[in-house]
């Protein structure tokens, strides 16, 4: 029988790229420190360990074990997947794949490799395998193709690949909430930086070294369209505007749950709610009216809409600067527990903006098909 197609495996290749960043960031100050880089087998218990550590190791690789798993059984080439020989072969992938980053770890003073960590990311991956097979056996995998086929149209890849990161993306901490893709004043300071001692610096445009911190209505827009955005992403892929009324409902307790998440990571479980004033707040819900309104609109119209959001948000988030209390959470995040996760998040919570609007601008200029994203 001919092997069945699947997403998976350009999933879990592009999963797999994403640890492997995330595991040697900052890909800095490379030196052999005269320890073998099988070492870290023999280490003792390490001394300090947190529950954060243990959750973050254990799931940081069930994904990957779940989307080989699923890979392996999906392309099998007999007449029924082998579901404990795809486990197996996930589980050792990325147990091989673990124990590649701990070892080059040991090349980079910045992190430390552990025996534990080795051996938590196996067991994710373990669990993430077991997950996929049962899954698989329980035909849960089928069903959420049939579903996709009655909600989306055929080339909604693209577009699901986007939604699927932008709760991710969001987990970074934003100086505005759902407000992704402030990068101007970083790009500014960065290439300022590249060009210091050149005579070249005297010509970089720069903005006003005086910004003012966003009004509330301001940051209630950019709330807002933070909110919309995704909304109108999903609405140029789907069928129905019932099915739209459902989804926007799903993406809006996304957000907003992906950025509690994201401060109770940054101040505290007692402060996962602290961003929630009243210009969030009064944002979110004019998100949802907007969504609302947007129903009935087309496919192609909602792609262009997105652009247009796309724009103004960005315009308007991009001349707030950062206030010297988010700046101390984002070095809690580049130099604090999260440094396994800071380079990828902050990527996708920087680019995922610009991404999107490259997607629906080829959307809209290529008329109903979307361009296909590598995966």
């Amino acid at each position: 029988m001919a092997a069945r197609k699947t997403s998976a495996w350009p999933l879990s290749q592009a999963y797999t790229a994403l640890i492997v960043y995330a595991s040697l960031y900052p890909f800095s100050g490379w030196r052999a420190q005269g320890v073998a880089f099988w070492a870290f087998l023999f280490s003792p218990w390490p001394r300090y360990w947190t529950a954060f550590d243990f959750i973050s190791n254990t799931l940081g690789y069930a994904p990957l074990g779940f989307l080989l798993a699923l890979s392996f059984m999906r392309r099998s080439q007999a007449a029924a997947p082998r579901p404990g020989l795809a486990v197996l072969v996930a589980a050792l992938s990325s147990a091989v794949l673990s124990f590649s980053m701990e070892s080059l770890q040991t090349y980079l003073p910045e992190r430390v490799p552990s025996n534990v960590d080795f051996a938590l990311n196996a067991l994710g991956a373990l669990l993430g395998a077991a997950l996929a097979a049962a899954l698989e056996k329980a035909g849960a995998v089928d069903h959420w193709s049939r579903l996709r086929v009655r909600w989306f149209v055929d080339d909604a890849r693209g577009a699901l690949v986007l939604l699927a990161l932008w709760p991710v993306a969001l987990l970074f901490p934003a100086a505005v909430p759902l407000g992704l893709g402030q990068v101007f004043e970083r790009l500014e300071a960065a290439v300022a930086e590249w060009l210091l001692d050149t005579p070249f610096l005297q010509w970089l445009p720069v903005r006003d070294i005086e910004l003012q911190p966003l009004v509330p209505g301001v940051e209630l827009l950019c709330v807002a369209l933070g909110g919309l955005v995704p909304c109108l992403l999903a609405y140029s892929v789907m069928r129905s505007w019932r099915q739209r009324a459902v989804l926007a409902l799903l993406v809006l307790a996304t957000g907003v749950a992906a950025t509690a998440l994201s401060a109770a990571l940054s101040w505290g479980p007692s402060h996962a709610w602290a961003w929630l004033s009243l210009p969030v707040r009064v944002g979110l819900l004019g998100a949802l009216v907007l969504a609302l309104l947007a129903l009935p609109l087309p496919r192609r119209g909602c792609a262009a809409l997105v652009m247009l959001a796309l724009v103004v948000h960005l315009a308007l988030l991009n001349q707030a600067p950062a206030s010297a209390y988010f700046a101390h959470t984002l070095q809690a995040w580049e130099q604090g527990r999260f440094i396994r996760f800071h380079g990828v998040v902050q990527w996708l919570g920087w680019l995922w903006p610009y991404a999107a609007l490259v997607y629906v601008l080829v959307r809209v200029s290529t008329g109903e098909r979307a361009p296909r994203i590598p995966a």
